[in-house]
């Protein structure tokens, strides 16, 4: 791949930089922890208005192939703006993870060659970005089923696209915000680039690119964003996050599985908060059959996660009962 130097708007530049992955790190598919009793996602979202500041900041990108580390400092301004404190770095705070992550040597202009975003989101995992933020990790998001981007965005308020960008979206340059990007040819290795998601609309996902907000549709994504084209789709997760998707979705994310596996591979997810120890309620003198009892057990333990703790199982079981016995 050779990094392109890109002419836009009135003399301005824009940079490539996104490398195909040397080697493709082990992959969690968000798909495997979503149930069917997860509620759908609304039919729009949109996180970028608290973020309109750090999103038109090109973090270097117009001098420097550092798309993806632009991409993942953009993710910051989203998650901190949303949370009502806006992060936004400085220019040395992103050379710095340029130069950890892609090799980048300010004073060797030869070293400006990219890097690709499974290095950098491990990395971001490990060491964590310049705010203090370390990303529990990440998820694959299947970028050909609408429904599971949608909740990929919805409950985490992040999407991290790395592909490869047919010519026609660069030739010629998006002018100001509001493009569209569809199907458009075949992807130029040439054009490799990352881009985040900050909502989505019937049309497509808002996608943050070199300063502007434009939609790339869900017919772009299903072509672009597959392996077989040499893309990719992640959501990454923080903890902020994980409390807001379990708060947003309760029942709808196996919670328990995907912070194992997270820590089976060298992640420090937390524990998820158990269920409260049921109030004592007045004693059960009613008769009751061995069937119904079984019943209320397995309708409270219905309530949780698909895995438990011993003791959140023997809560829920109490409160599936005490919640059912007749009183006499």
């Amino acid at each position: 791949m050779t990094l392109k130097t890109l002419r836009g708007h009135k003399g301005a530049t824009y940079r490539m930089g996104r490398r195909r992955p040397v080697a493709r790190a082990p992959r969690l598919s968000l798909k495997n922890y979503l149930r069917a009793t997860l509620p759908p996602a609304p039919q729009t979202c949109d996180y970028s208005k608290a973020a309109a500041p750090v999103l038109a900041n090109i973090y270097g990108n117009d001098k420097l192939g550092d798309c993806v580390i632009a991409g993942g400092y953009h993710i910051v301004g989203v998650e901190t703006g949303n949370a009502g404190d806006l992060f936004t770095a400085t220019s040395q705070q992103i050379i710095a993870d340029y130069s950890a992550i892609g090799g980048y040597n300010p004073a060797d202009p030869s070293t400006d060659q990219g890097c690709d975003e499974t290095t950098a989101l491990d990395y971001w995992t490990q060491t964590g970005f310049a705010d203090g933020t370390k990303i529990l990790g990440y998820l694959a998001v299947d970028p050909t089923n609408q429904a599971e981007v949608m909740s990929a965005m919805y409950l985490f308020e992040n999407l991290f696209f790395g592909l490869e960008l047919p010519d026609a979206y660069v030739n010629p340059m998006p002018e100001a915000a509001g493009f569209t990007w569809g199907v458009e040819g075949s992807p130029d290795p040439n054009n490799g680039h990352c881009i985040i998601g900050t909502g989505y609309s019937p049309q497509g996902v808002l996608v943050d690119t070199w300063g502007m907000i434009g939609t790339f549709t869900w017919a772009a994504i299903a072509v672009y964003c597959t392996a077989k084209a040499n893309g990719a789709l992640y959501v990454i997760l923080t903890p902020d996050q994980l409390t807001k998707g379990e708060t947003t979705a309760p029942n709808g994310v196996d919670w328990t599985s995907l912070i194992a596996d997270f820590q089976s591979i060298g992640g420090s997810a937390p524990a998820p908060t158990p269920a409260p120890t049921p109030a004592p309620g007045p004693s059960p003198t009613a008769s009751v059959t061995l069937a119904q009892a079984q019943a209320w057990a397995v309708s409270g333990l219905s309530k949780g996660h698909a895995t438990l703790p011993q003791q959140q199982a023997v809560n829920l079981v109490k409160q599936g009962l005490v919640s059912n016995w007749p009183k006499s």
